[in-house]
């Protein structure tokens, strides 16, 4: 089943599936009523130490989600949450950087299709 990436503050759309929000903090200025989330999967975001250390820098992206990915083979539940998810049709994975193509949420898609 597809898997889509979304910033948060995007308008939700009935093509979207179900929303998870895989970011470890809440985002900024968002009502949640706003988000239109099924689910916020916290735990499966990268820890704080390694957010800081990318710092969305293109020149670490590959590195990033080397480290990253070895994070989320930690996160066996998690990870099977949203492949139950992946199952049951249109999967969006939600997260709030500016940074629309190198952040955490398509590091995710990435594992799991992957990892399938």
């Amino acid at each position: 089943m597809p898997v889509k990436v979304k910033r948060v503050y995007e308008k939700p759309a009935g093509a979207d599936g179900r929303r998870v929000l895989v970011d470890r903090v809440w985002p900024r200025g968002m009502k949640k009523e706003e988000a239109a989330l099924d689910l916020w999967l916290k735990e499966v975001a990268p820890s704080t130490a390694l957010r800081k250390w990318y710092g969305h820098d293109p020149e670490k992206w590959e590195e990033f989600k080397a480290r990253y990915f070895k994070e989320l083979k930690k996160k066996e539940e998690e990870i099977r949450t949203l492949r139950n998810l992946m199952n049951k049709g249109t999967l969006t994975l939600l997260f709030g950087s500016k940074e629309e193509k190198l952040n955490n949420a398509a590091a995710l898609r990435e594992y799991l299709k992957n990892k399938s």
